[in-house]
């Protein structure tokens, strides 16, 4: 069964190519990087500073910066200037909080903005419209603080995603792995008789008589044939 499992393979790498190809919407990501500034906070009525010893715990500061900017006053805030330099771009909250994810790069005082849109130009529109919105939403909010712009987004040249080799590998082995299960399959269910031994081992029983097919019963033939010297046995 061996061609039927190359054919297989072939057919599930060609389908999810196809899948990933022409069927699934690329994605594109956009980044922005803001720096986190470790100078004197205050909070209301109480101040204190990050001293260069306790930078390590610059990650929760960074971490709250991040809440902020998922806001829903940030990201409405966010949604209006977009849609003031795009009109066709009316994002709600829950849609750009879809598309924003955030984090500190390397455990450093540096937050990193990705936004994730199947339209490269929007993706770098958002990251970018964010990057300038939230210094000012965070220094509203938490007193002496300073967020700066390390770098701006780009518009993405290329896809995230799919990954169409990726794609293509999994259907090749799925193609494969399927083939194989559905030939186990019918040789599990294969109750026909299509040996003596098989007779013997799985019935116990005696066997009377064989006949041979008719490519058997043709060899047998030529085989006596030769034997005989070239004499036709009657």
């Amino acid at each position: 069964k061996i061609w039927l499992v190359l054919a297989m393979t072939i057919v599930g790498a060609a389908v999810a190519f196809s899948y990933a190809k022409f069927l699934v919407v690329p994605m594109y990501e956009a980044k922005a990087m803001m720096y986190v500034n470790n100078s004197a906070i205050s909070l209301g009525k109480t101040a204190f500073s990050i001293s260069s010893g306790e930078l390590s715990a610059a990650q929760s500061l960074v971490e709250t910066y991040i809440v902020i900017m998922e806001s829903r006053m940030t990201l409405d805030t966010v949604s209006e200037k977009i849609k003031a330099v795009d009109p066709e771009c009316d994002y709600t909250y829950e849609e750009l909080s879809k598309m924003i994810r955030a984090g500190a790069v390397n455990n450093t005082e540096i937050f990193e903005i990705v936004v994730t849109n199947p339209d490269n130009e929007k993706a770098e529109l958002i990251a970018n419209t964010i990057a300038d919105t939230l210094p000012k939403k965070i220094a509203n909010i938490v007193e002496g603080s300073s967020v700066r712009i390390v770098d701006y987004a780009v518009v993405p040249a290329y896809p995230i995603s799919p990954n169409v080799t990726k794609y293509t590998a999994l259907g090749f082995l799925l193609g494969g792995m399927i083939s194989v299960g559905i030939i186990v399959l019918m040789e599990l269910m294969n109750e026909s008789i299509r040996s003596e031994d098989y007779l013997l081992q799985t019935y116990d029983l005696p066997i009377l008589a064989v006949v041979p097919t008719m490519e058997a019963a043709k060899s047998r033939k030529i085989s006596e044939y030769q034997q005989s010297g070239g004499k036709e046995r009657v």
